[in-house]
């Protein structure tokens, strides 16, 4: 696909991307309760990194987009963070850190980023070769109805207005995305459109990102496949139990002891 990708443009991103319904606070207590530190993949601008920063907890964020570290990195100097995190670029199916963590976690769907089942088995032995002995793993998808994604199909929808911080601007966000059901794939055109108050168009943007859907019987297999043993499922933040109607999967796993396991 043309165009710019969204992940290029980390402020159109923090301006309208403010998560889940609870994504924070969920993902904060998983890292009160293991103590630290906390290894975040596909972090972003650091809003989930910065969250569990908040409560005193060291937290490491990777992600593969220089831009949005370095928002991350400023966000974290004006909140007086930057003691308890540490920003890395790096890819979720082949990073190393030479250490282990008693958590790891993949919040806001990044997961779906990996575009086929290699790189989703890769990115699970990365995380389960840095986890501790009886770590955990925690992450969110969206649950894929069939229905709703063939109403989607090819119709620009629109996303949500959002405030431009400092100023009185806002910034429209409609997506357009064509599937591939075979391979659970799905190409999407985000456009922003900002205004100013008085209505007058500043700029349009035309992005683009890419993300493989996958069932929750699916994941099941993966993670077990992986080496992991599924210990909770949720259908929200809040712990919700998990049903055919649910919208999200929250699922948290622990890391499985195999012999003969490579070290960091």
């Amino acid at each position: 696909m043309e165009g710019i990708h969204m992940y290029q443009l980390p402020e159109y991103y923090d301006w309208t991307s403010d998560g889940l319904d609870g994504d924070v606070a969920y993902y904060a207590d998983l890292a009160m309760e293991t103590g630290g530190p906390v290894l975040e993949l596909g972090c972003g601008t650091g809003r989930c990194t910065l969250g569990i920063a908040r409560h005193g907890i060291e937290a490491v964020g990777v992600d593969l987009e220089m831009q949005m570290l370095k928002k991350a990195e400023e966000k974290a100097e004006a909140l007086d963070l930057t003691h308890l995190c540490k920003w890395i670029q790096g890819d979720m199916k082949e990073f190393r850190l030479e250490r282990r963590f008693p958590l790891i976690i993949i919040p806001y769907r990044s997961f779906l980023h990996l575009m086929n089942t290699r790189e989703q088995l890769a990115a699970l032995g990365c995380i389960r070769q840095h986890l501790e002995e009886g770590g955990r793993f925690a992450m969110n998808v969206f649950v894929p109805h069939v229905e709703e994604l063939v109403e989607s199909e090819d119709r620009l929808l629109h996303r949500g207005t959002f405030t431009v911080p400092g100023s009185g601007d806002i910034v429209e966000v409609s997506d357009r995305t064509r599937y591939n059901h075979f391979y659970q794939t799905a190409e999407v055109i985000r456009y922003y459109e900002r205004f100013h108050p008085e209505g007058r168009l500043v700029e349009r943007i035309r992005t683009t990102f890419s993300l493989r859907y996958v069932y929750p019987v699916e994941l099941n297999h993966l993670l077990r496949l992986a080496g992991f043993e599924i210990t909770h499922r949720f259908g929200g933040f809040r712990r919700e139990p998990f049903g055919p109607y649910s919208t999200e999967l929250v699922i948290e796993a622990k890391k499985r002891g195999i012999t003969g396991e490579e070290t960091i």
